[in-house]
């Protein structure tokens, strides 16, 4: 039996199934787009542009498909006609009459089709700093902080990561390569997360499937663990979790991380997504979720977070104020310089940001990291926005917090010092790190590491603020301070450090070595019990060069990783008998 629909019918299905199709491009679109569904988004404007456009071309193919139909009864009808005249009859005026009502729908969208980016237009040229520049530069709050109070003296760098993320890469690749089973199916994820663990600076990088097809043969049990890198002692773990990771960044469909996070979260405009874990080893996703501060979508900032665990898809958002303590990375180090880049370029207004510049300061070019109590905070030098080579003084950001504090310290900027540490052993061909700032005998000191074409770390370098010819490097992080500790004292700057606290010792020296690192001595002492101690040989610790074999020794010292004991005061308290 053959069905027959009438031609308003079959107007009504084709415009029903126009519809249809739309809505399932439209809903593909989000299904790959994942737009946050919120008017202070860019994205979603752009979104809704692309909607209104499907639906326009939907709507006209219906309608270019009626205007065939019209066009074969208008033909018929003509041949048709009683009267001989051979024009149009009643049936065909109401058919083309229908057919203009029908392309209405489509006409509609396609006049509110450029509405979306009237929106967008408007709305980043009324956010723009040129009518809000007050606003932009009052986004973040600057304390004047003093360096020597927030850094004290030191003698050992046990709370910066000076080790950069491509050098991170490198060891977690190799020791990552020693196993075969995890290897094969897996690689480290592209970003290496600075957190703080346990009081120790970290960088982290969780396992990323190699591919759809190991994504697909490897998703019942998901990613099996992360990679944990010591930037200070330059090691590399393998950290195997009890339970795998589903939703990671190169899962598909609804294993992928943004898709499961915007099915749950369709409102929020996600930000930074950093890969941390808790003090107990727990993994979770850091999702920074942003709003502007400054009309619709100018000066987007972080307000709320949502810590994610990828395991077993559960999550939790809190406002930035109550983030829990252990989470390090919040605010993005890139949008925190631009957040003090705003108040340090727009505090005298739009135009004297681009034309007169006065008071105008702004972050150097990239940032490092400082562990200071239990935050993350970013380092950066900031400068006036006219100047070369030199620094007004140096800001440091809580990544936790946002919380920022700027020290008056003038000297060389960044690059200056790497290139002055570069050029220290530059027959090596060795690339400088972006360095942090320590406090070195009361001197404001750039410390950094220098890589071979590899990205190993070879020598650490100090470099001093104030006057950045004065450069020591060393093997290791204690010969390159202590170089650095008497090159000061031979140029009469900066004081002598203060005695660190430490364990005490008596012992009777079974030999005595001197050895000579980066221009500096080292006594090596070997006591007849077995330990080794060092003692740097300087204007404070001349008396070492009468000590003998057989002499007793009572020291205070530390103990280094390599287990050797490093002596911050010492004193001969018997001489050999018969000497």
């Amino acid at each position: 039996m053959q069905l027959n629909f009438r031609p308003k019918t079959k107007a009504v299905l084709r415009m029903v199934g126009s519809v249809l199709l739309a809505l399932v491009i439209c809903a593909l679109l989000y299904y790959f787009m994942l737009p946050p569904l919120n008017v202070y988004s860019k994205s979603f404007w752009w979104f809704l542009f692309l909607v209104l456009a499907v639906f326009a071309v939907c709507l006209g193919v219906f309608n270019l498909d009626r205007l065939g139909s019209l066009g074969s009864r208008g033909k018929l009808s003509r041949t048709r006609r009683p009267d001989g005249h051979g024009g149009a009859s009643a049936g065909a005026d109401a058919s083309a009459s229908s057919f203009v009502r029908g392309g209405r729908f489509s006409r509609i969208f396609v006049w509110i089709i450029p509405v979306p980016l009237v929106v967008l237009l408007l709305g980043l040229l009324l956010s723009s700093p040129l009518f809000h520049a007050k606003a932009y530069a009052g986004v973040v709050t600057v304390e004047d902080r003093d360096f020597a109070a927030d850094m004290p003296e030191t003698t050992q760098v046990t709370n910066i990561a000076l080790m950069d993320s491509d050098s991170a890469r490198i060891l977690g690749n190799r020791m990552l390569g020693a196993l075969a089973d995890v290897v094969s199916q897996y690689v480290p994820g592209a970003d290496y997360t600075q957190i703080n663990y346990q009081g120790k600076p970290m960088k982290i990088a969780n396992l990323e499937y190699d591919g759809f097809f190991k994504w697909f043969n490897n998703r019942g049990h998901g990613i099996p663990g992360y990679i944990m890198v010591d930037p200070i002692a330059n090691t590399a773990e393998y950290h195997e979790l009890p339970e795998g990771m589903r939703y990671v960044g190169s899962g598909y469909f609804g294993e992928d991380l943004t898709r499961a996070l915007r099915f749950r979260y369709p409102t929020k405009i996600f930000g930074r997504m950093s890969f941390e874990v808790n003090e107990q080893g727990e993994v979770f996703y850091i999702v920074a979720c942003s709003s502007p501060r400054v009309g619709m979508f100018g000066a987007m900032d972080v307000n709320e977070v949502i810590i994610f665990n990828p395991v077993d898809g559960s999550s939790q958002l809190y406002p930035v104020s109550e983030t829990p303590s252990w989470v390090d990375i919040v605010f993005d180090g890139d949008l925190a310089c631009q957040k003090y880049n705003w108040h340090g370029t727009l505090s005298g207004g739009f135009f004297n940001s681009i034309i007169g510049n006065k008071g105008c300061t702004q972050t150097t070019a990239d940032y490092g990291y400082v562990v200071l109590g239990d935050d993350v905070w970013y380092f950066t030098g900031v400068t006036s926005v006219t100047s070369d080579e030199s620094n007004i003084g140096f800001l440091l950001t809580c990544a936790r917090t946002g919380e920022y504090r700027f020290y008056p310290v003038i000297g060389a900027d960044e690059n200056s010092a790497m290139g002055a540490a570069e050029g220290e052993v530059q027959e090596k061909g060795y690339q400088a790190s972006f360095p942090s700032l320590v406090n070195i005998a009361g001197e404001p000191t750039y410390i950094m590491v220098l890589k071979d074409a590899n990205g190993l770390v070879k020598l650490y370098a100090l470099v001093n603020v104030q006057q950045y010819s004065m450069v020591a490097t060393g093997e290791t992080q204690s010969a390159a301070i202590a170089a650095y500790t008497a090159l000061l004292a031979q140029n009469g700057v900066g004081t002598v450090p203060p005695a660190s606290d430490g364990e005490e010792a008596a012992f009777t020296a079974a030999d005595i070595r001197y050895l000579t690192l980066s221009g500096v001595t080292q006594v090596y002492l070997t006591a007849d019990t077995g330990e080794v101690y060092r003692i740097e040989f300087n204007a404070a610790n001349e008396g070492i060069v009468f000590a003998k074999p057989g002499d007793a020794f009572r020291v205070t010292y530390t103990t280094e990783d390599s287990g050797v004991r490093v002596v911050s005061a010492w004193e001969i308290t018997e001489a050999e008998a018969g000497t």
